[in-house]
């Protein structure tokens, strides 16, 4: 890596250690509208066991996103857009 790309990434770093504690504001936040995702395993006609599986994870994870005690984060929120709009292209992925 040559110095001027060094450089860059020394100030990017930098200024993303001050945005994290707070002493500046990010140049541009990302705000997701929260997930109906009740409506979409019902959208699938499955139930919570059946949904669960097809995403691989607990019945009791999807139990709390759906009862709104806990909120999806990460792979499992982007997983969750992708099967409310495109249910053909999960159904796709999850077939044997």
């Amino acid at each position: 890596m040559n110095n001027e790309l060094f450089n860059e990434l020394v100030v990017s770093v930098k200024e993303g250690s001050t945005i994290l504690q707070g002493e500046k504001e990010a140049s541009r936040t990302f705000h997701l509208d929260r997930l109906d995702i009740k409506r979409i395993r019902e959208g699938y006609k499955l139930t919570q066991a059946q949904f669960a599986a097809m995403l691989g994870i607990s019945v009791r994870t999807l139990s709390n996103w759906e009862q709104g005690r806990r909120v999806p984060e990460g792979p499992a929120m982007v997983l969750l857009r992708v099967a409310d709009k495109h249910p053909e292209a999960v159904l796709d992925a999850v077939r044997k």
